[in-house]
């Protein structure tokens, strides 16, 4: 369905995440560090819709080099999850929110490689400037509502080194592995009224790292 950049679907996804039932939320297991990642609603690039920012990470990175990523990284201490949100979306893309512009949290997602990563859904005001940080950000990216919530666009397969699915999302001609196509599949179940879980689906091994 088409998603206009406006107040009535920034109150109607606001409803939706107040619907959905997440995962009871405990302490991070142990050896997992806790993090934290903006699904930035913002407008699309054309046509007036809705979109959320994606990044591809800068390749100089130590860890996850040139991958595709949510705006996002570790909580500081006694930062909430909402809070180092908000904090990475404006290091990595110059984007200044408050907490008054959540709109939610989604599940916590536990990584392969140590994090356990809360979705946090925020509205960015269509004024806001975009500024990418070349040391973090090698290029940002709107993705339109609409092209997630076609039915082809997440795909499952499996891998020899896990018994559970791996999830995919294809975009710009590509896949995207979990975490990121993870949390934004359940984002996508989200706006569709469902409470689909996702702490299950697989990584590929390269992510494992």
């Amino acid at each position: 369905m088409a998603r206009s950049f406006d107040d009535t679907t920034r109150r109607n996804i606001a409803e939706l995440c107040a619907a959905f039932t997440r995962a009871p939320s405990v302490e991070a297991p142990s050896g997992l560090k806790r993090a934290a990642v903006a699904i930035a609603l913002t407008g699309a690039e054309t046509g007036g819709g809705t979109a959320f920012l994606l990044t591809r990470r800068a390749a100089t990175l130590r860890s996850h080099a040139a991958q595709w990523a949510l705006p996002g990284g570790r909580c500081d201490h006694g930062e909430t999850q909402a809070q180092a949100a908000l904090r990475e979306l404006h290091e990595e893309l110059g984007v200044a929110l408050s907490e008054a512009d959540v709109l939610g949290l989604l599940d916590d997602y536990p990584t392969r490689s140590g994090y356990l990563i809360t979705p946090v859904v925020v509205w960015v005001g269509a004024v806001a400037d975009i500024v990418p940080n070349p040391a973090e950000v090698a290029s940002v990216h709107r993705v339109a509502l609409d092209d997630i919530e076609r039915a082809d666009v997440f795909s499952f397969t499996t891998i020899p080194e896990s018994t559970r699915r791996v999830i995919r999302f294809r975009h710009a001609g590509q896949h995207i592995h979990a975490p990121t196509a993870a949390l934004i599949y359940q984002f996508a179940e989200v706006l569709a009224g469902r409470d689909t879980r996702v702490a299950e689906l697989e990584q590929p091994v390269f992510a494992w790292r």
